[in-house]
Parts: structure tokens; sequence; C-alpha cells
């Protein structure tokens, strides 16, 4: 492996390997349908199969340490099951003997101070070699190479570092710029703290100036909190260890490097052209402080491909079906989750058979839709009523939304918005 700063496997000395994950999202069953074998959504399994990977090449490569940086579960309210699932997994990591460090996300906080997090359950039951951080605070850990400095940085909790009187008078936006100066200050002030003698790594939850953004915000829960990648970015540690953006980046290549590992599993259309995976790193712990690093390589995994079809038909096309199906075929989509969009006339609307399009995509694990969007000034999209019979009111929305040119925060303050009107529908009257 060669990178830009001229790393290279060749008369390395490698002592610590780290595997470094995010954003698993166990949970999220979005374009899915049960599998009779598991009674399990296949979404559900898409992102287990990940996870089986991802602990497969931790066994396999004997990694010191196994790093996910926050967010296990889709929610802040894991169903038994997706808990059940997720410490399988945890468990044979531990009995192997190998550590996992588990960064507290937003999708893994509570809704109220005083309730537990997603994760806490794993120190409150002593599972052996499993780490939470749940506080902005350097841990210690163990591992067969020695021990490892972690300078955790959770996602937020305003009420953590700001008190009622803090925020007396300010606006939300002060508000949040308040919280991104005192959590700078914080690794500031862990880092300085440091032993210079044991390697060290940061691992955050949080959003980095300069990371490459999609409509994946539509996952995000409130508003986000950004550090500037040079306050993080300090001579001290010998890698930084992101999670929070599903997109894979690296996004300072001088020491210490800078990465997000991205998500296991493509979440939406928003992530179709996105490499999904894993990074591992090695450190050389002889090496001087902040210069350890001597490896690094990102791992590709299968994930569940997401396809779009993009047809434009002609007011003049005497066989509109044919060419939609023509645009079909000339597409990759077996076992992808894909949608198809006409843009067309709407005069030759009619002339299209909905049915031999869908015929044409048998062999797609999912069809999220087949929209009609009208080329006439008065625009319009249409779902494919037949999709659209079974679909739940959020798939629906996403897929209207996914379809239109929405800008990407007004996208997620509308699925914000309609998920809370949902919740609050399905809770009935108190």
């Amino acid at each position: 492996m060669q990178s830009p700063d001229g790393f290279s496997q060749e008369d390395r000395v490698t002592n610590m390997r780290i595997l470094h994950f995010s954003d698993l999202h166990v949970g999220v069953e979005n374009y899915g349908r049960t599998d009779p074998a598991t009674g399990f959504s296949t979404r559900l399994n898409d992102f287990l199969q990940s996870l089986d990977e991802v602990v497969e090449s931790a066994l396999a490569q004997n990694v010191d340490l196994v790093l996910l940086a926050g967010d296990v579960y889709k929610g802040r309210d894991p169903s038994q099951t997706h808990q059940r699932e997720f410490a399988k997994r945890l468990v044979r990591l531990s009995t192997a003997g190998i550590p996992t460090f588990i960064v507290v996300g937003n999708h893994d906080l509570p809704n109220a101070v005083s309730r537990a997090t997603a994760v806490e359950i794993f120190p409150t039951l002593g599972v052996p070699n499993v780490y939470v951080g749940s506080s902005l605070r350097t841990y210690l850990i163990p591992t067969k190479s020695g021990p490892l400095q972690l300078l955790a940085v959770p996602w937020p909790r305003r009420s953590g570092i700001l008190s009622r009187e803090d925020t007396r008078g300010l606006s939300v936006e002060e508000v949040r710029e308040e919280v991104q100066r005192r959590m700078t200050d914080y690794i500031l002030d862990q880092c300085q703290r440091l032993d210079p003698e044991i390697p060290a790594v940061l691992s955050g939850h949080v959003t980095v100036n300069g990371a490459t953004v999609g409509t994946e915000r539509s996952m995000m829960l409130g508003g986000d909190h950004v550090l500037m990648a040079g306050n993080i970015a300090r001579p001290e540690l010998d890698y930084v260890a992101l999670g929070h953006i599903h997109k894979h980046q690296v996004l300072r290549w001088e020491r210490p490097l800078l990465a997000y590992s991205g998500s296991l599993q493509r979440v939406d259309f928003s992530e179709e052209g996105d490499d999904k995976g894993f990074c591992v790193v090695d450190l050389d712990t002889a090496a001087p402080q902040g210069e350890r690093l001597s490896d690094f390589q990102f791992h590709r995994l299968d994930a569940r491909p997401f396809v779009t079809v993009d047809v434009s038909i002609d007011p003049d096309d005497a066989d509109p079906t044919a060419t939609a199906l023509k645009a079909i075929a000339a597409k990759d989509f077996a076992g992808a989750i894909v949608r198809v969009r006409l843009s067309l006339p709407a005069e030759v609307g009619p002339r299209v058979r909905d049915s031999e399009i869908r015929d044409a995509l048998h062999s797609a694990h999912y069809i999220a839709a087949i929209t009609r969007e009208s080329t006439d000034s008065s625009r319009r999209t249409r779902l494919d009523p037949e999709l659209a019979r079974d679909m739940e009111p959020m798939q629906a929305l996403r897929m209207y939304l996914d379809n239109r040119d929405i800008e990407p925060r007004r996208r997620e303050r509308v699925l914000r918005g309609a998920e809370e009107l949902v919740r609050e529908e399905l809770a009935g009257p108190e």
C-alpha cells in the first residue's frame, strides 16, 4: 500500500493494529422485506452480515483493538432483537481477547439526561474487553501489544457541557458555538496530559470542518457541532478515528492522519456511489509521539448496491415503455435496491406500461420506486401506485424527497418533523 504521504508496507515494524469502523446503525430496515429463513428484515441481515465481516477480519488479522466510532443502532431505543444480535458479535471479539471500544454517538443517546445510553448495558454487565466512551476524556485501554491512550469525543450532550446559566440569553447558534469552543478546549487539555511514551488515538463522533457531507444528514438527530480539523489534529496524537459522516474520507494525510471510516452499508440513495468498509491502522509503539502511524488501509465491503435508472422520454417517442426497458437493461441491478425515474411529457405517461417495467426489474432485491416526473412547466412527481400501496409513511416521504431536488438541510428538517408526527400518532392520546 502506498499512500499520498509515502507510507508503505515495506520494512515496517508493526506493533499495534487497530480496526476502525463506525455508524453501524443496526435497525435500519428501509427497502427491505422479511427473510423467511430468519424472520428478520433482509436489510437487517445486510447490516449484520457487514458486521460479521468486520469481526471475521479482526479475528483473522489478530488486531489489538476494534474501535467503533459511534452509532451502534439506528435509534436510541433498540429492540431486544437488535441488542441481542449486536451483542452476539461483540462476544466473539471479547472471547478472543480483542478489546472493543465504543464511542457514544448521537443515535445512542437517550432523549433525557437521566436515561441510560443504548450501549451502557455492556459495562453495566461487566462484559470483559468492552469499553464505552460516554464522556470526553482519555481512557487507558490494555491490549496484547501494550496500553493505548484513547481520547474519546462522544456526541456532546449540551447539558453536560453548559449549565442553564451559561446559556441564558444566548441564541441557538451562540449556544452551539460555545459548545464547540468548550469541546475544543477539553480536547486540547486532554492532549496536553497524554503520556508521550504510550500510543494515543482520538476517536470522535463529530462533524469536522472540511468533511464531505451528503444527504445522509437525514439520519442525523439535531444540529451538528462542527470542530476544526486543525484543533483535533494535535501533534500528540498518532491517529484520529472519526464517525458520524457516512462517507469514507481521509481529511488529512499528514500525521496525525484524520479519517472517517464511513458506514458499513448504504442507508439510502444519497450514498449510491459511496464505497463502504472499515479502516485498519498499524502503530509502531517504538516510534516517537505523534510519529507512530506506520500503515493505513481502507477495506471495502460488498455492501448492498443502490442503483438509479434515469430515463428521458421524448414527446414523439412511439414506444416509451421500450425506451425505459432499454435503459433498464443497460444497468447491473441484480440484488440491488433500484429506482426508476421517468422524465416525460404528461401526454406520454398513459403509454408507459409500469407492469412491464416491474417485470424487467425482477432480479432486483427491492424496487424502491418507479416515478414519473413531468417535463411540463407544472412539474409533478408521481410514485407507481402499486409500489406506493405497501410503503410505510416515512418510506414514501423519503422516496418523494429522494426524487426531488431538495437542499440537504431542508430535507433533514422535513424528515425530522415528519418522524415526530408519526411517533406522536403511533403513541396515541396520553
